[in-house]
């Protein structure tokens, strides 16, 4: 993973836990509305991908016991992980594509319904997303992938002094680009081409001469709206729509967006089919349904979408009715590391990755709460122009003093935490019975996110060192599959 150059280490330093009478007065513990929903605190459990479900994207019983021990911790809010909308095969992510994975989704809400005594309100994130190929090996993708066309040889000509590559047939051209050095290639080949070899292939929503990229905007209000029917069927209480991160739906609010066909180039262009998919789910589930969305307050990558852009998308998302706006940052391919041949690019190993999870290995700023001025200015823009959707703001937030202070003044209204939570699943419940002390703190490693890279079960190193006899371990034997359970 990508670190700032200063390479600051912090350490976690001593923090004021309340008194059970301080949480009474504090906001964090306050309840807030969202749409017809109320949540009985301000805080909340944003998606994270376990991998845990079966390779169909059915609900497992690990998925039930990873969801369940969240709740037991009754947060206001706990969001199912990016779960896609199309019927396709996914790996180990949960799906939401068809009718046959109703029952699986709807016994989840149930178990969490259960173990929160129902407390804690269970949203699902919904996302598409387009291909993303492996790194070839490049013996194979020179002798496979690559089209080979009149241009290379007219290049190959004009570099190498001689007409005669532009007769050689593609048999050699192959194998010339093949064994030539890098710094040749990047001369012959194009852009894409590149990294379709150094990266592996990824599509791209302004793939307009592939035609179910071009038809995107027509068939993707259909296929959110299809899935929310389904959300609401199973039980649960809204969903939020993945507009966040490297995903489809971003690429169309990127700035990066040059489609021609009036969905890309101007904000307003770019914004017009996130808004029109909010339109079909809205009509599919009603207005008596709560319906969110995530997405960027900075894409971080150059010439990407900055505070302005996301503070014009915010009032766009109020104006036409989102129940909630959870802002987040960063983590685009764009600016990714290369992965390993036979690896997929992972889109959290750049600038953009560090500023999705900033980690203790930091600069001047820190890991901590390094993100909320974004929520602010968009809180800011959208509430002077007249709406009040709750701000949701997330990113290295571990401590209640954090937490009350950013509500406090105003600079968001409901707190989330994924690794914290991840760490210690009660975190929230200590701090609400005044024994915060209790806190198992997350220490920003970034342990969790490197098993994410990996595809592996998600869990947390400092619950993985606590191995009683009994407990279901992950596949490899070497890691627990929940946390400890909070000896009260």
């Amino acid at each position: 993973m990508w670190y700032p150059p200063n390479g600051i280490r912090y350490k976690l330093t001593e923090t004021h836990w309340p008194t059970v009478e301080e949480v009474s007065k504090s906001l964090l513990f306050q309840p807030i509305k969202i749409g017809n929903v109320t949540l009985s605190s301000r805080t909340w459990v944003p998606a994270m991908v376990p991998w845990r479900a079966t390779e169909d994207g059915f609900v497992t019983e690990d998925n039930l016991d990873w969801y369940g021990r969240f709740a037991v911790g009754r947060p206001g809010a706990i969001v199912v992980e990016a779960t896609g909308i199309r019927d396709i095969p996914s790996g180990p992510l949960l799906r939401i594509g068809h009718d046959r994975f109703i029952p699986g989704l709807k016994k989840m809400v149930e178990h969490v319904k259960e173990e929160s005594h129902g407390e804690t309100r269970f949203f699902i994130q919904i996302i598409d997303f387009l291909s993303v190929k492996r790194r070839p090996e490049p013996d194979k993708y020179f002798s496979k992938f690559l089209t080979i066309t009149q241009d290379h040889r007219k290049k190959l000509a004009e570099i190498l002094n001689s007409e005669n590559w532009l007769t050689v047939d593609e048999i050699n051209v192959r194998l010339f680009l093949q064994n030539a050095s890098e710094s040749l290639q990047d001369q012959i080949m194009n852009e894409r081409e590149i990294e379709s070899l150094r990266q592996g292939y990824r599509e791209r929503v302004t793939d307009e001469h592939l035609p179910h990229i071009k038809n995107l905007p027509e068939v993707l209000p259909g296929i959110f709206a299809a899935a929310a029917i389904r959300a609401r069927e199973a039980g649960f209480d809204g969903v939020e729509l993945h507009y966040a991160h490297a995903y489809t739906m971003a690429s169309f609010l990127s700035a990066r967006n040059n489609r021609t066909d009036g969905y890309g180039g101007s904000k307003e262009n770019r914004v017009k089919l996130p808004l029109e998919v909010y339109k079909a789910v809205r009509k599919s589930v009603g207005n008596d349904y709560v319906v969110g969305l995530r997405f960027l307050g900075d894409e971080v990558i150059e010439a990407g979408n900055r505070i302005d852009d996301a503070i014009y998308f915010g009032e766009e998302f109020a104006r036409i009715g989102f129940d909630f706006l959870s802002i987040s940052k960063g983590g685009k391919f764009e600016d990714a590391k290369q992965p390993k041949i036979g690896a997929a690019v992972y889109p959290y190993t750049g600038p953009s990755g560090y500023e999705c999870m900033p980690t203790m290995n930091s600069d001047e700023i820190g890991p901590f709460g390094r993100n909320i001025n974004l929520a602010t200015k968009i809180k800011q823009a959208v509430n002077q122009a007249g709406f009040f959707p709750p701000i949701i703001t997330a990113g290295g937030i571990s401590t209640f003093e954090l937490a009350e202070k950013t509500l406090q003044e105003n600079k968001a209204d409901i707190i989330a935490s994924a690794r914290q939570s991840l760490a210690d699943p009660d975190w929230f419940l200590k701090i609400k019975l005044g024994r915060g002390q209790e806190i198992r703190r997350c220490n920003y490693t970034n342990y969790c996110e490197a098993l994410d890279q990996l595809h592996k079960e998600v869990t947390c190193k400092l619950w993985d060192q606590k191995k009683e006899p009994g407990v279901k371990l992950t596949s490899d034997g070497r890691r627990r599959m929940i946390p400890p359970d909070w000896e009260k």
